[in-house]
């Protein structure tokens, strides 16, 4: 599947009837960039009305791969409602091709191509960072928790012999993940502010992809407040 930016636009406007168009979120380095048999929904900002988000799912079919557009304005609190419905509506599906994947459409910058994030196994929770962090204490000695707010304000929360809070930005995070880990595994958790942009969220996705540490492991569970 290769599209120029141009037909994608084109591709944005006839599907949804109207002139509308889809921002997508940009990332400087891909690792998947063609995908056969997908179907595709798309969640558009309206700049006219704050906190409004469309949904337009009519040509999703459940045993395809899913691509989901998502608007890089949109924040975490308007899209990720939709993406979750999106989630357990293709899960709960009759029809069910265990090979279909869902993946997060971005715009390549190094290739001036699309690329594309999967999120088929992320679950999103609505737990504040305080009260998972209280609820699971006992268990937190291998897990680093990484809460951000923004790109230049995270924070890695790490239990190895006391507790200890490093702060981070994007172009920081993965070297101070391999610090604090020291070698030994550890799982990485996630926890996003709720108006966190979409355009950020993704740039933090694929930074945390492109860690290759055997003793790293990214909990699938995501969590949004």
């Amino acid at each position: 599947m290769k599209y120029n930016f141009i037909s994608i636009l084109l591709l944005l406007i006839f599907s949804c009837g109207k002139e509308k168009v889809i921002l997508l979120p940009e990332i400087t380095h891909s690792e998947t960039t063609d995908i056969k048999d997908v179907s595709a929904a798309y969640l558009f900002y309206d700049e006219t009305q704050k906190d409004s988000v469309e949904l337009n799912r009519k040509n999703l079919i459940s045993t395809t791969n899913w691509l989901v557009n998502v608007d890089k304005r949109l924040t975490l609190k308007q899209a990720i409602p939709h993406i979750k419905f999106l989630q357990e509506k293709k899960r709960n599906s009759s029809h069910i091709n265990e090979n279909a994947k869902n993946y997060f459409t971005c715009s390549d910058i190094s290739r001036q191509n699309l690329g594309f994030i999967e999120f088929t196994d992320v679950y999103y929770n609505k737990k504040h960072i305080v009260n998972v962090l209280a609820d699971n204490y006992s268990s937190l000695s291998n897990k680093l928790i990484i809460n951000i707010e923004s790109l230049n304000d995270i924070k890695i929360n790490s239990h190895f012999n006391e507790i200890n809070i490093t702060h981070s930005n994007s172009q920081e995070l993965n070297q101070d993940i391999k610090s604090l880990s020291n070698n030994k595994k550890n799982t990485v958790m996630l926890f996003f502010g709720k108006n966190l942009l979409f355009q950020d969220y993704i740039t933090i996705k694929s930074i945390i992809s492109k860690l290759n540490l055997e003793n790293i492991t990214i909990s699938n569970n995501e969590f949004i407040y």
